[in-house]
């Protein structure tokens, strides 16, 4: 049933830490999903430095999907949006053929307060990697919701368990905020080919083994999963169909190599437009790391 276990690896991006469990060198997608870091959790005190921000910097290829937990940050782009984002609410902008954006934590530096999210790229078709750049942003109470049984359903991108989510996205997919109370149990079923859970808080049971908050499962095909909530718990179920392998470059995601080059030399030259409202900085290409040394 469950094909391999992730856990998440914690890195420091300079005064904040992220969880990051995809790309995985044995698994580098979940159907569409090629990126998925969780967010904190931390907790700030006002007046905290810029150095928590992210600064504008560009993607090509793909789509972000931003989801928060608590606290709030703030989009702005090349496309002239500037869009905050609360807890339960979506932000997804897809870069297509290139788009530039920052993310700031204005609010949180004001008032103080907990910071928790996940943001996840998805890969676009490759009809869909030069398409136009855009943004879109969905409140919480558009998105389906579902509860019973000490299961509390909200599906966030996609199609599945015979709900669809108003988001647009590119190619069969899902991603599911689940909360269990402790005790309760819910089937993920077996409608698509790849299939993997996050475990956000708590610890579930599957298939007679216990996971914990910061472990992904990924699952085989053609099975439903039942899964036990061992405490309270909230999982992030996510999937959908393969769209073919992708190559990733920093926060460039693209089909070819060549591709994936251009992007750098476009963003190394200057010739990716910053965002309208946010456009004194921005994150420079990283070099390349130097070969190892074969005497060390």
């Amino acid at each position: 049933m469950i094909d391999l276990v992730i856990d998440q690896r914690r890195k420091d991006l300079g005064g904040f830490e992220v969880g990051r469990v995809l790309p995985y060198a044995k698994r580098r997608m979940i159907g569409p999903f090629i990126f998925f870091d969780r967010m904190g959790p931390a907790d700030f005190q006002a007046g905290f430095g810029k150095e928590v921000d992210v600064r504008p910097h560009p993607h090509i290829g793909l789509s972000t999907l931003s989801y928060l937990f608590d606290g709030a940050m703030t989009h702005r782009d090349s496309v002239g949006v500037t869009q905050p984002i609360l807890p339960g609410e979506v932000n997804w902008m897809t870069a297509g053929r290139g788009i530039t954006h920052s993310e700031r934590f204005e609010t949180l530096r004001e008032h103080g307060g907990r910071m928790d999210g996940i943001q996840t790229w998805i890969a676009l078709p490759v009809e869909d990697e030069e398409i136009a750049p855009s943004f879109n942003h969905y409140a919480p109470d558009v998105l389906p919701t579902y509860e019973e049984g000490g299961l509390w359903a909200r599906l966030i991108a996609g199609e599945a368990f015979g709900a669809k989510s108003p988001v647009k996205t590119h190619s069969p997919m899902f991603y599911v905020h689940w909360h269990l109370n402790a005790g309760a149990r819910a089937d993920l079923p077996a409608e698509y080919p790849e299939r993997a859970a996050y475990v956000a808080k708590g610890v579930v049971e599957v298939d007679g083994h216990q996971y914990h908050e910061g472990q992904m499962m990924v699952f085989l095909p053609g099975q439903a999963v039942l899964f036990t909530a061992i405490t309270d718990a909230v999982v992030m179920l996510l999937g959908g169909e393969p769209i073919g392998p992708r190559l990733i470059d920093w926060n460039f995601v693209a089909s070819t190599k060549e591709r994936l080059e251009q992007a750098k030399a476009d963003w190394r030259a200057g010739r990716m437009k910053l965002p309208d409202a946010d456009d004194q900085e921005f994150i420079p290409l990283p070099e390349p790391s130097p070969p190892a040394n074969p005497m060390s």
